[in-house]
């Protein structure tokens, strides 16, 4: 019970910060897929630095998780094309959404009814990539 407070507590923080600093705006993420704003671009860099920094620094300090568990992160394969595509995928299924994985289950809290739909194809695309997973090149 007190880890699922810990991580409830965790994604309500992170669900106001969303919703406060517009990353779960639809408007901001059109802004961003037409290059009008830099505001968009400014919390993804900053994401990326400080996530290059908090894994570097996991790497280095043999640090321990939650339960007192050292924090092993396993390298991953190397693949340009394979990320290349799947960010292509992604960004495209962003753009045409208008909403991010993350703050789109953030935007259930705002009661936008049009949001059981986004969420409900999500679900759906990943459902048919667990299918078709091992028929796909990686």
């Amino acid at each position: 019970m007190k880890s699922f407070l810990s991580f409830f507590g965790i994604g309500l923080f992170l669900g106001i910060l969303f919703i406060k600093s517009e990353v779960a705006s639809w408007f901001r993420i059109y802004e961003m897929f037409q290059f009008k704003s830099f505001h968009m671009y400014g919390i993804i860099g900053s994401a990326i630095a400080l996530g290059i920094i908090i894994v570097k620094y996991l790497k280095h300090s043999q640090a321990k998780g939650f339960w007192g568990k050292e924090i092993n992160i396993m390298p991953k394969e190397k693949g340009f094309t394979r990320y290349i595509l799947g960010g292509i995928i992604f960004g495209l299924g962003w753009a045409l959404a208008g909403a991010c994985p993350g703050p789109m289950f953030v935007l259930i809290g705002t009661m936008l009814p049009s949001i059981i739909v986004l969420i409900l194809g999500a679900l759906l695309g990943t459902f048919v990539f667990g299918i078709l997973k091992d028929k796909l090149p990686h």
